[in-house]
């Protein structure tokens, strides 16, 4: 588990459709390989597969491997605790997706307003 001293506030997902395995390896603080891990150990992470088996995710794919990453990493559960707690009604309410929907949502109208104020 990281310590709260040792915590690293993750970067902004930019406003794309698309991400492939390096960016999303980037935003969500993790190595490709533990990304195609985590495919196969959570059923609900499953990225578009397109030309040569390369993976694209999607925004709601990047914000699972965040929820995943901080489960994992930052509260300690194991590979099939969180698989239980994110497949578990308790995922519906869970609040770390939601507050990082909300400061995504934040940085875009701020980009937004500073692109306006030009």
């Amino acid at each position: 588990m990281l310590e709260a001293s040792e915590r690293q506030e993750l970067p902004a997902i930019p406003g794309k459709r698309y991400f492939t395995i390096g960016e999303v390896a980037e935003l969500c603080q993790v190595k490709p390989h533990v990304l195609r891990y985590w495919e196969q150990e959570f059923p609900m992470l499953s990225p578009v597969k397109r030309r040569g088996n390369r993976r694209y995710y999607q925004r709601h794919d990047v914000l699972l491997i965040r929820q995943i990453r901080a489960l994992l990493y930052e509260q300690g559960y194991t590979i099939h605790g969180a698989r239980q707690k994110l497949s578990g009604d308790e995922a519906k309410g869970d609040m770390s997706q939601t507050q990082q929907l909300v400061q995504d949502t934040i940085n875009e109208l701020e980009g937004i307003l500073r692109i306006l104020r030009q």
